[in-house]
């Protein structure tokens, strides 16, 4: 054989770019096409092999004597002679040829293997899930096991030389646009330990029968080295109320990482995964709240947590002594912590997460007060109730959704009143429009908390517009409109135009006043012949005045008319 075998676009552990592999007899190396970090491994470091088929055609997978796996695909049916004929010779192991299941059941037999969780149906291998890929496990149920996969970085090439590996956690699952990160196990029955280790278990495995998901989970704990034992935790608080997610958890503190240990999840967080820490004060003067910012986020099922919220009473103190040497106090952390503590609980916690995540710790803007001289803002996002607090470059809306708005990407504010609403003229909303990406609402927020926030926003440089003041300003002018109207009707009052029936009534009155002086003129004027000397001209005159009172009875309803009918038609009778 040549001094060198080489092997064209070959994958490293699923790398979305392909590169070059080289056999050597001192082991073997791989380079991506473009450049980038070289991956190699030493002949010494090589356990054993298995050649199966993959997503790329075929694949040789080398388990390292320290149970890491190093994963090569891409290679052609024809390259598995020239492959077996140099790791024989070279390596003196037998490259193993291997078939997977092909009929695409999902009913089947787990076995734990030295670096992989195997799904094995009719006895050969459907699937593989490397331990270093699983982030997290779960009893889901009395029968049902979660496992979550480790996300993938994007700017991952495949190679991980700095640490002397193929790989870290999570490059397996980066391989496409798509990713899986969690699957469940439906596992029923009961079953021993050394049934679910297979060839792993020891000979001193427990034979008494157990449930056979916790088994299960216990096994992968174990494997995939999820969980710290309880002796290396730094600290330990018992029963911390949480609101986001709800419940509680017991709060274990490593070195690296932190763990969430509830009575139905557990989760492991690195302090990587730490970018905010908020300690915020409840308006209600008793608690305090703890916001933690998480990316990548924590998941529960379908859901996910980009905040971890908790909260502690602000009388509750606790005692704790670190599990630290004064040596490692001075030199690893600096003087960052103290070997005791005795303060409140949300203190306590916050200090150690300080001092062992190295996080800043982020509280709400002196420059801002409500009008009971609070920081927090009683308010909703949607139907959702909570707290809303300005910090010195963000908002931060607490518990439920957690919701955290930086002012840089704050593209305006507006002040508004939903229009209609019972407590509108006490209440009001503010918009949050975003320079990318969609707005926020905050409702129902107290009137009296207005000014306040007004002159926090123009402090901090943001753009506001006051529909609130806009809005009472037009209806104050458009109510001092409708009172002017009102005294202009009441000045106007006294002389005004009441229609119809005043008309009639001073048409009668004149009518009824001409007529009745011309009448009493004709009729009790002293110079008015009253004897019968001209009968005929008294005659037409008697006719005449028959006729005018008949028109006077039609005309008019005074009272005196009436007394004076009948003495007239008496007077004309003599």
């Amino acid at each position: 054989m040549a001094a060198i075998e080489q092997f064209d676009n070959i994958h490293l552990d699923l790398s979305k770019e392909s590169g070059k592999c080289r056999f050597a007899e001192n082991g073997l190396g791989w380079k991506p096409s473009s450049g980038g970090n070289t991956f190699t491994l030493d002949r010494g470091d090589i356990a054993s092999a298995q050649w199966s088929r993959a997503s790329k055609g075929f694949e040789t997978k080398i388990l390292k004597r320290s149970s890491e796996l190093v994963l090569l695909d891409g290679f052609q049916q024809e390259d598995f002679e020239r492959l077996s004929k140099l790791f024989k010779l070279w390596y003196s192991i037998n490259l193993e040829s291997k078939e997977h299941a092909l009929r695409g059941w999902n009913w089947g037999k787990t076995e734990f293997s030295k670096a992989e969780l195997v799904f094995n149906v009719q006895n050969k291998p459907a699937f593989e899930i490397p331990y270093t890929e699983i982030s997290n496990t779960n009893l889901a149920g009395r029968n049902e096991v979660s496992v979550e996969f480790t996300p993938s970085n994007e700017d991952d090439t495949g190679t991980n030389g700095h640490l002397g590996g193929a790989r870290g956690r999570g490059k397996k699952s980066g391989a496409g646009k798509d990713q899986l990160v969690e699957m469940r196990f439906y596992i029923p029955g009961t079953t021993t330990r050394k049934e679910t280790e297979g060839e792993e278990a020891g000979s001193d495995a427990e034979q008494e029968e157990k449930n056979a998901a916790t088994l299960f989970y216990e096994t992968l704990m174990d494997k995939a080295e999820i969980g710290e034992t309880a002796g290396d935790a730094i600290a330990t608080f018992l029963e911390v109320l949480h609101l986001t997610p709800r419940g509680r958890f017991d709060i274990d503190m490593y070195e690296a990482s932190f763990r969430l240990r509830g009575k139905t999840y557990d989760y492991k967080i690195q302090y990587d995964a730490i970018k905010k820490f908020m300690v915020l004060p409840k308006p209600d003067e008793l608690h305090f709240m703890l916001c933690i910012g998480l990316d990548p986020p924590l998941r529960q099922g379908q859901t996910r947590y980009p905040f971890v919220v908790m909260q502690a009473k602000k009388d509750e103190e606790v005692t704790i002594d670190l599990n630290l040497t004064d040596e490692e106090l001075s030199k690893k952390y600096n003087g960052k912590l103290d070997a005791h503590y005795e303060q409140p609980l949300h203190q306590v916690i916050t200090y150690i997460f300080k001092g062992l995540a190295n996080k800043k710790i982020t509280s709400p803007a002196k420059d801002f007060m409500t009008h009971r001289q609070q920081y927090g803002i009683k308010c909703s996002i949607k139907a959702a109730e909570g707290f809303l607090y300005c910090l010195e470059k963000a908002f931060m809306f607490v518990p439920k959704p957690a919701t955290y708005i930086s002012y840089d990407q704050t593209a305006s504010i507006t002040f508004s009143r939903v229009s209609g609403a019972v407590s509108a003229l006490s209440t009001f909303d503010i918009q949050v429009g975003m320079k990318s990406g969609p707005s926020h609402q905050f409702s129902n927020i107290n009137r009296e908390d207005l000014k306040a926030l007004e002159d926090f926003f123009k402090l901090k440089g943001l753009r506001v517009k006051n529909e609130v003041d806009e809005e009472a300003n037009l209806l104050a002018a458009a109510l001092r409109d409708e009172v002017m109207d009102d005294s202009e009707e009441e000045v106007v009052g006294a002389g005004a135009d009441r229609g119809s029936a005043d008309e009639d009534e001073e048409s009668v009155d004149e009518d009824f006043r001409a007529e009745s002086e011309s009448d009493v003129a004709e009729e009790y004027d002293s110079e008015h012949e009253s004897d019968g000397s001209g009968s005929d001209e008294s005659g037409v005159d008697d006719e005449e005045d028959g006729n005018e009172d008949e028109d006077e009875d039609m005309a008019d309803d005074d009272e005196e008319e009436e007394e004076e009918k009948p003495k007239t038609k008496k007077q004309k009778t003599k």
